[in-house]
């Protein structure tokens, strides 16, 4: 009996070491990750309280999870910063991330109106943990870098049309990259807002473009180019109303965009806009028009007072989940998930922004993808015609305007 007892105990014992050896080295391999994140956290908030959500879009086993977050809970309270209940009133979205070539916890911080983005990079990943959660994930790609900023662009007949604050920049392809072949004067007169906006679609035919700047259109074609490569590009004075969301079907007969007017001196639509939607928006920055679970289309208005709204069935709903959404945003139509997203970038000016996919379900933005980390500040933000790619300025810290092409992969 007593020799049975001692094997028992002694088995149960070994068990013990084992687990708990297990559960160290599951532990360690995250608290690196986790103190130097915590670091990062503390030094862009300070002491003070701070309510943390904690989300997993990764092949990180979920039963690791709680452990991480204590972990990261931990760390932030020996730098003094404490996770509180729903009344703080900062707050802490924490995303452990992961794409084909990288992991990366990413950490979203939001006082007031302003948002920084901070993350810790853990290397490629391991095979050994489980399949990666669905979802899916925005990757970007570098169209173009020039010196002066930049308010949008098109690809359209082989050429990249820019439009800058009071130039149109014609590039063509080249070997490393594009190459400038013109530049024409888009502003006729008129003192230069300081905050700029512009809009340039391609025309109907695909040979060239319309472009609007404050009290300005500019049209463009290939067609009646010359030897050189140089396209007929002309600008005249205009107050006519600018295009700002395509409707969801663009090549359905008698489909139009939704037009605005566009007040240069304030830099936003002053809210007349047309067709008629059955209701008078407020003064908004950028509108899109986005489907409805009920099959109809709606209208995501980003009011210059920092609100997203809803404009759908002759009323306005406001958005939840929007507080930290910057002045652009953009449809992409990804085929992920609900098959349609918004992209939005953080507000605030951060020295490195971020952008990120959400779906509108019902009245609330709900994350539907990792943050996209950027090199930089977005500037400015807008969707391809057709849909499936959007197009982000970032000013780097180079001073230097860089155009990236924004897609989606699914999980």
């Amino acid at each position: 009996m007593m020799k049975r007892t001692r094997l028992y105990w002694l088995l149960v014992v070994t068990i013990g070491l084992v687990a708990g050896a297990h559960s160290i080295a599951a532990a360690s391999a995250w608290d690196q990750p986790a103190a130097t994140l915590a670091q990062q956290i503390a030094d862009i908030l300070g002491p003070g309280e701070v309510r943390l959500t904690f989300q997993n879009l990764s092949t990180i086993a979920p039963a690791e999870v709680p452990a991480i977050r204590k972990r990261l809970e931990q760390d932030l309270k020996s730098h003094g910063v404490i996770v509180s209940g729903a009344d703080s009133a900062s707050a802490l979205r924490v995303t452990l991330s992961e794409s084909a070539s990288a992991r990366l916890w990413v950490a979203e911080i939001a006082e007031g109106n302003h948002t920084q983005v901070t993350m810790v990079d853990l290397g490629p990943a391991t095979p050994a943990h489980e399949p990666a959660a669905r979802g899916m994930m925005l990757r970007s790609e570098a169209v173009i870098t020039v010196n002066e900023p930049v308010l949008a662009a098109v690809e359209v007949a082989g050429r990249m049309v820019v439009l800058e604050p009071e130039e149109i920049v014609l590039y063509a392809p080249a070997a490393d990259g594009w190459k400038q072949i013109q530049r024409v004067a888009a502003r006729p007169s008129g003192a230069l807002a300081r905050d700029p906006r512009g809009v340039i679609v391609p025309a109907a035919d695909g040979q060239g473009f319309a472009a609007w700047l404050s009290g300005t259109k500019c049209v463009g074609s290939a067609s009646a180019g010359d030897a050189n490569g140089e396209w007929e590009i002309e600008c005249r004075p205009s107050d006519d109303p600018w295009p700002v969301a395509q409707p969801l079907d663009a090549s359905a007969a008698g489909a139009t965009p939704l037009r605005a007017f566009y007040n240069g001196t304030r830099d936003y639509f002053n809210g007349v806009v047309t067709p008629a939607i059955g209701i008078e928006p407020p003064a908004f920055y950028t509108a899109a028009a986005v489907p409805r679970p009920a099959g109809d289309a709606g209208l995501l208005i980003g009011g210059i007072d920092g609100l997203v709204q809803l404009a759908e069935n002759g009323m306005l709903h406001s958005i939840a989940g929007t507080r930290d959404w910057g002045s652009d945003f953009a449809v992409l139509r990804s085929g992920c998930g609900a098959g349609t997203q918004m992209i939005a970038a953080g507000s605030g000016e951060a020295l490195r922004d971020s952008l990120r996919a959400y779906e509108l379900p019902a009245l609330e933005a709900v994350p539907a993808s990792a943050p996209l980390a950027l090199n930089g500040t977005v500037t400015a933000l807008w969707s391809a015609p057709d849909g499936k790619r959007a197009y982000a300025v970032v000013r780097n810290q180079a001073n230097q305007y860089e155009v990236d092409r924004v897609t989606a992969l699914c999980n």
